[in-house]
């Protein structure tokens, strides 16, 4: 870690009231002592922000475009540090860390493009007599300051999805990390503000600040603000949108993502897919697989191809390569989990599958009832549940049912169920053939119902992050 203590707040670092331990989620060893914010260290970070906001906003585009260049170069050259960090703080398996890096790099390098790609275009205002001779055009405008929360599960990644795009419009940005994951977050954050100090730029355009609850409300609620982006859960959210309103917020929430089995589907390629989409991350994601819905005549056959597969699933250290399923981010999280396979069990469930392991290993559930939280809400573990249904009317029916709507997918060999799974199943995104945790951070990311409003990814982020300004003009009075 190669960034300066404290806050980076206004044009400096503030040292904080406090410090918390980041705990290593597989020994439970500290990490590291990470600065604690505060409410008045909030309010610092509004007022810098405001400070800046139009200074910010008229960069120019080749400065906003070479400040994330910049920062793309000096954390690739960082890379495999960036990797042991996350490693450290977040518990997630060594893949997995790898994979967010990766990600993270192309989420600044495709922000960076976009820059060039913010622009607006005529209207033709002479289709009504009252607008012959008027000349109109609109452009995009930055939305103001953004205040970005994010969660533990992929913390350096969903910063940058706030970040990047915020300051590629033309917004300064303040983010808040969530409280068991803030270093790496701190590092992004120290290469922002050194490449825009480099380039003669505030660097009071990426602050952030970390702390409870009381600071995210700070931050979320001045209506001096223009925009919240929040990553987490869904009840959090819905708090959010509730007390920032009439504040723009963006919603990335939570899922319980399905997986339909078709009765043409490869079901060895089904099977790889449950398991590879159900586990990783150690199912800390919210677009992992967590219902499997199968057709009924293919049912038993895909339990024994998962059965085949599961025990040579690695659950150990999240250092070692060849892990891919480690300790949850803490023992309340564990706790938690266990206790709804408990309640689904004790429902009528059955347990197909659990590892032999002191961690909570990969399990598999067949036939949890509706009504149990393992169905119904986002289980956030490495935890699967089953069912089958008679046909693919019903599984899709299913799927609709939930008040989730973030990505689902469908393995099939017909062109015809494919076309109907993406007009009919009311999610974000419909992915045929592979999980439901696949994301391009160049696609529009985003869900429906209790899952979200509004749509990430750096093109679609910078378009919720601007407003359109029109312009009319008659050139002769």
């Amino acid at each position: 870690m190669k960034f300066p203590a404290g806050l980076p707040i206004g044009e400096s670092w503030i040292s904080s009231p406090s410090t918390a331990p980041v705990i290593f989620p597989y020994d439970g060893s500290t990490v590291a002592d990470a600065p604690v914010g505060d409410v008045a260290l909030a309010g610092q970070a509004l007022d810098h922000a405001l400070a800046v906001s139009d200074a910010v906003g008229r960069l120019p585009s080749y400065v906003r475009r070479k400040v994330l260049q910049s920062v793309h170069s000096a954390m690739l050259a960082a890379r495999d540090s960036f990797v042991d960090l996350l490693v450290l703080e977040t518990g997630k398996p060594l893949v997995d860390c790898r994979v967010e890096v990766d990600r993270t790099l192309l989420t600044l390098e495709t922000s960076a493009e976009e820059v060039a790609r913010l622009h607006g275009e005529t209207v033709p205002l002479d289709l009504l007599p009252s607008g012959e001779g008027l000349l109109g055009f609109w452009v995009r405008k930055p939305i103001g300051v953004v205040v970005g929360i994010t969660g533990f599960n992929y913390p350096l990644l969903l910063a940058s999805h706030k970040i990047a795009p915020a300051f590629a419009a033309g917004c300064p940005v303040i983010v808040k990390p969530a409280p068991q994951t803030p270093l790496a977050t701190l590092w992004l954050v120290h290469l922002m503000r050194t490449a825009l100090g480099e380039a003669g730029a505030p660097e009071a355009a990426v602050q952030l600040v970390t702390g409870g609850v009381e600071v995210g409300v700070t931050l979320t609620t001045d209506r001096r603000i223009g925009a919240v982006s929040f990553t987490g859960s869904a009840a959090v959210g819905h708090q959010i949108a509730r007390d920032a309103a009439p504040t723009k917020v963006l919603l990335e929430l939570g899922s319980n993502s399905a997986l339909i089995v078709a009765e043409d589907a490869d079901l060895d390629a089904a099977a790889d897919a449950i398991v590879r989409g159900g586990y990783y991350a150690s199912g800390q994601a919210c677009i992992s697989v967590q219902r499997v819905i199968a057709v009924e005549s293919v049912r038993a056959a895909l339990l024994e191809k998962l059965d085949e597969r599961l025990p040579s699933v690695v659950v150990g250290d999240p250092r070692d390569p060849a892990t891919r399923v480690s300790a949850l981010i803490d023992p309340k999280s564990t706790s938690r989990v266990r206790a709804w396979v408990d309640q689904s069990v004790g429902a009528g469930a059955k347990v197909a599958f659990a590892a032999s392991s002191d961690l909570l290993g990969p399990t598999v559930l067949t036939d949890v009832p509706d009504g149990q939280l393992a169905w119904d809400e986002e289980i956030f573990g490495p935890v699967i549940a089953v069912r089958s249904v008679p046909d693919l009317e019903t599984a899709f029916r299913t799927v609709n049912e939930s008040r989730y709507g973030l990505h689902a997918s469908v393995f099939t060999s017909s062109l015809d169920t494919a076309f109907a799974a993406i007009d009919r199943l009311d999610v974000g995104g419909v992915v045929i053939n592979e999980v439901p945790g696949f994301r391009s951070d160049v696609m529009p990311y985003g869900g429906v119902k209790d899952s979200g409003i509004g749509r990430e990814g750096p093109r679609f982020a910078i378009e919720e992050l601007t407003t359109t300004r029109m312009a009319i003009i008659r050139p002769r009075p």
